[in-house]
C-alpha cells in the first residue's frame, strides 16, 4: 500500500478546495458556441464528458454568471469544438472575460441551426440541448449530438496547473 499526504493537512470542503484539487486535474479544452440574440457567444469549457453512446450524448457545465449563459439558456443547440495544441491563444481568447471572441483572428463561419463553427480545430459537433441540470452556481447542459466532423488538424490541447498545454510523448 502506498502513503498518501498526512492526513492532518486535509482541508474541510471550500471553493478554494475544489479548485486547488482540479488544478491538478488534467482536462480537455473545448469551445461551447451559440447563436445569441445579438451574435455569435461562446466559452472555453474543460468540463466536457461523454455522457452516452447511445444516443450520442454529451454534457458540459456553465455558470449561471457566464456572459454566455443567457444565450445558452435560450438556445437549442451548441457547437462543441475541441481545441488542438497550436490554439492555446483561442483558448485564452474564449476565456478572458470582454475578449472579442469570433473577432480577428478567430476564424469561423455559421453551421448548421445556425450555430458558429469554428475553423481549424481537430473536431467539432452540433448538438442539440436535451437537459439543463441545476449544479449548484452552474448549470449542467446535456446535448445531444446532431453531426460532427472529427477528422481536423492537429494534437488535443489539455488544461492542467492554470495552463493551456500540449500533450507530452
Amino acid at each position: 500500500m502506498t502513503a498518501t499526504s498526512d492526513l492532518g493537512t486535509a482541508q474541510l470542503a471550500s471553493p478554494d478546495l475544489l479548485r486547488s484539487v482540479f488544478r491538478r486535474h488534467a482536462a480537455g479544452v473545448a469551445v461551447i458556441t451559440a447563436r445569441g440574440e445579438s451574435g455569435p457567444v461562446g466559452f472555453t469549457a474543460t468540463s466536457l464528458s461523454s455522457v452516452s453512446a447511445e444516443p450520442p450524448l454529451l454534457s458540459f457545465g456553465i455558470g449561471t454568471g457566464a456572459s454566455s449563459w443567457p444565450a445558452i439558456s435560450a438556445t437549442d443547440h451548441v457547437g462543441v469544438h475541441i481545441l488542438g495544441e497550436h490554439q492555446q491563444e483561442l483558448a485564452a481568447t474564449f476565456a478572458r472575460s470582454g475578449a472579442d471572441r469570433f473577432g480577428s483572428p478567430t476564424a469561423w463561419r455559421e453551421g448548421p441551426e445556425g450555430v458558429p463553427v469554428l475553423d481549424g480545430v481537430p473536431a467539432w459537433m452540433v448538438c442539440r440541448i436535451v437537459g439543463r441540470v441545476p449544479a449548484g452556481d452552474h448549470r449542467i447542459v446535456v446535448a445531444e449530438v446532431v453531426l460532427g466532423d472529427p477528422a481536423g488538424p492537429g494534437r488535443p490541447l489539455v488544461y492542467h496547473q492554470g495552463r493551456f498545454n500540449g500533450l507530452r510523448d
